[in-house]
């Protein structure tokens, strides 16, 4: 077996194996986020703030999609994980190879589904008309490029279940060069425009998913799946998509909340739906270590409930706190004081620009809420607390649901309740998320 291929998080000090386990897990999401945001930066400098408006208006569409393939990759991982953690290797090898058989039949039946109904979906949102045809292209060919993205994600959660966060940000680091050659060669040169940044970044993530499943197959002992262990297993599909399923449907509620939030939006008109897109593009990269966290405790949380050591997650959750507070006050200050610097990185309009730069001061005074969100929900993810992620999702669109409209028909807030409903579904959410891991249901959760 090739012991430098897993990783154990049962032993050890827990700040030391969430560190290490983090920060390449960081780096890699930092150059997921990066190539997202040349799209961004490409578009709405190269084809003008329409086209990085069309491109806003369907990332929610596009979570609400994906939503279901992010959900079953991660309920793998979790079950991964707590083989691992038990020492079950016969059980490793079925439930990666049964997870692979789940995630690729939902990912074709989603990707179909987005592919077929973009334009109803853009229209009933009322996506503004002079962006709408750039928007249906850039959802339809993203959709298509679902099992592209499924297949990375759930080979990175696998590798990262067994404790290797390193191997997926190498081949996220090739993705990201070979998305921004392609978008400045499709934009720039052939001037695809918003068709060009979508196709450049499903050519990339399918680039990651190749590399990502080469190197498995030949460095992972877990992935040369024994014949008798290749059969299909109902009860270990039913266990990933237990645990999958309520991670696809907070994802997908929260997807929702954002599509609700989206009309308010696009009530506003374009350039407000231009700047929430730059801001949404700066708050995906604030969140990334915040996400990466999250992805170190998941693992952490699996292998741990998995050997039956509850104190060492509890450890871990301390931990945990204490790096997003650090977190937090670092990523505050910029966005307070370089606000419109950081806005127009994206977008040249004067305009655009002070409306995103006012947003960004807004919700920035929430990322400790939004931190813990991510660090609460992941203990209880990984510890198979599986119930509690759709009360999670539903704490969100109560949030963005319950929030927006109010605060948006308030005379002296108007616009600025959009942002301002960010914040507080942040706070909403991590306050219900921190009081169900206090009352520690999820530490008689785990594998049988």
């Amino acid at each position: 077996m090739e012991k430098k291929a897993v990783f154990s998080m049962t032993e050890g000090s827990p700040s030391m194996l969430l560190l290490k386990f983090t920060i390449p897990m960081l780096i890699g999401n930092l150059f997921q986020q990066f190539y997202n945001m040349v799209d961004s930066i490409v578009v709405g400098r190269f084809v003008g703030s329409n086209a990085l408006a069309a491109v806003g208006a369907t990332g929610s569409l596009n979570f609400l999609f994906f939503a279901m393939s992010f959900g079953i990759a991660a309920g793998v991982g979790v079950v991964v994980s707590q083989y691992f953690g038990a020492d079950r290797m016969d059980m490793v090898e079925k439930s990666i190879i049964n997870g692979l058989y789940l995630l690729v039949a939902v990912s074709v039946l989603m990707g179909l589904s987005g592919i077929v109904m973009a334009r109803w979906v853009l229209i009933s949102l009322d996506t503004p008309e002079i962006i709408l045809e750039d928007a249906v292209i850039y959802m339809r060919v993203s959709c298509a490029g679902i099992l592209a993205i499924a297949a990375y994600n759930g080979v990175a959660s696998v590798l990262r279940a067994l404790g290797d966060s390193k191997t997926p940000l190498y081949f996220m680091v090739i993705a990201c060069f070979i998305n921004i050659g392609l978008d400045l060669l499709f934009v720039i040169v052939f001037h695809w425009s918003v068709f060009g940044v979508a196709l450049a970044t499903v050519i990339a993530q399918l680039t990651a998913a190749a590399g990502a499943f080469a190197y498995a197959l030949y460095k992972i002992p877990y992935f040369h799946i024994k014949k008798e262990n290749r059969s299909v297993r109902k009860d270990i599909i039913s266990r990933c998509f237990t645990l999958g399923l309520p991670i696809a449907l907070q994802n997908a509620l929260i997807a929702f909340s954002c599509i609700f939030l989206q009309k308010v939006v696009n009530g506003f008109g374009e350039n407000v739906v231009a700047a929430n897109t730059a801001l949404g593009r700066i708050e995906q990269l604030v969140q990334q270590p915040y996400n990466s966290l999250g992805a170190a405790i998941t693992t952490y949380t699996g292998q741990n409930i998995g050997a039956g050591k509850i104190d060492r997650v509890k450890q871990g959750y301390r931990a945990a706190v204490r790096s997003v507070i650090v977190f937090s006050i670092v990523m505050l200050i910029p966005c307070q004081l370089l606000g419109e610097q950081i806005v127009g990185v994206f977008v040249t309009e004067p305009e655009v620009i002070g409306i995103g730069a006012k947003g960004l001061s807004i919700t920035s005074w929430f990322y400790f809420f939004l931190g813990m969100i991510y660090v609460a929900r992941s203990v209880l993810n990984g510890a198979g607390d599986a119930a509690f992620a759709m009360i999670n999702g539903l704490m969100e669109v109560v949030g963005r649901v319950g929030f927006a409209v109010p605060l948006t028909k308030i005379p002296f807030i108007g616009v600025w309740g959009i942002f301002l409903t960010t914040g507080l579904t942040w706070a909403l959410t991590s306050i219900v998320t921190m009081i169900r891991y206090h009352k520690g249901k999820w530490e008689f959760k785990g594998i049988s």
